[in-house]
């Protein structure tokens, strides 16, 4: 992974705002010259309280599509347990055109327990069956778009000769699954994934590192074919580390009340290059910031014009 570009990805959190300025960031992002721009897939606002606004994700990237030029779109992380995953293959297949290739497909076997049963939706008896229901899902919709046409009788789901057409612009639409589960999730990973999520520090994303590599070994999968991609948290640059706080604490409390997290990249600019330079070590390329609303304008264009340049400088 060494020899890849340095990429920067906005997650751009989908609750707590309005569309006109959720828009905006979007365009804003694009402008700003970002690779990756992402929003969750929930029902009800997973920080904070839930009893609050949150837009849906999928038609959030239909809108995006056609209002961003270059940036590529997708799900941090779709949930397996809203959508057959034929559908989800249709539906990404359909935003690749919408978006002129630029589509990726963001999955995971899906946690918040109070949307699904305020939705009505199953939530299975706990993470190990949701997990066995994303392995079903999974070679389903990589066979979809890959211009296979699938037949699965699974536990959970089923396909019969399933065809895909129109095929997505891209050759093979990058499929992305997030989540560092060692056991599971990461096989997953290796058998089925083109890119994964992790976070939680750079100790628990170099842990997961080396789990995934031996995944691979043992699925006899290529490595170097999987790009790897780290969630940072929730960023905010400022000239001063107060001041950074400052508006850190605020974007918070906007957010339903919720309680700041630990360990986040709020500061400098050159404090936020500290943060980033052990994941180069490791051959990490591709960085993930989260965006709370308001969806502070001043930090998208400071992680563009002074953070990444700083960041390649030095070995990205």
């Amino acid at each position: 992974m060494a020899d890849q570009p340095l990429r920067f990805g906005a997650n751009l959190w989908n609750q707590y705002t309005d569309w006109p300025d959720f828009l905006d960031a979007a365009r804003t992002v694009d402008r700003a010259g970002f690779d990756t721009l992402w929003t969750w897939d929930h029902l009800y606002p997973i920080v904070g309280s839930h009893e609050g606004p949150i837009y849906e994700g999928w038609l959030t990237l239909a809108a995006w599509a056609q209002a961003t030029e270059r940036v590529r779109i997708g799900l941090m992380v779709g949930a397996n347990t809203f959508r057959n995953p034929a559908i989800v293959a249709k539906m990404a297949t359909t935003l690749d055109h919408i978006s002129g290739g630029r589509a990726i497909l963001g999955i995971g076997a899906a946690w918040f327990r109070t949307e699904h049963e305020a939705f009505g939706i199953p939530y299975g008896e706990g993470a190990p069956e949701r997990l066995r229901w994303l392995a079903e899902a999974l070679p389903i919709m990589r066979g979809m778009l890959r211009g296979e046409r699938p037949t699965a009788k699974g536990r959970y789901y089923h396909a019969r000769d399933v065809r895909n057409d129109p095929p997505p612009i891209q050759d093979a639409m990058p499929i992305l699954i997030g989540g560092g589960g060692e056991q599971v999730t990461l096989k997953l990973v290796a058998r089925y994934g083109d890119a994964n999520n992790v976070g939680g520090g750079f100790e628990n994303v170099r842990r997961k590192e080396e789990i995934l590599r031996r995944h691979c070994e043992q699925v006899g999968r290529d490595e170097r074919e999987i790009e790897r991609t780290a969630g940072m948290g929730v960023v905010i640059i400022r000239d001063s580390r107060e001041e950074a706080q400052r508006v850190f604490e605020q974007t918070f409390e906007r957010n339903g009340g919720a309680k700041l997290w630990t360990d986040q990249p709020v500061g400098t600019p050159e404090d936020v290059v500290e943060r980033l330079k052990p994941y180069l070590e490791i051959g990490y390329r591709h960085f993930v910031f989260g965006f709370p609303s308001p969806h502070d304008r001043e930090s998208i264009e400071r992680l563009m014009t002074e953070v990444k340049p700083r960041l390649e400088r030095r070995g990205g």
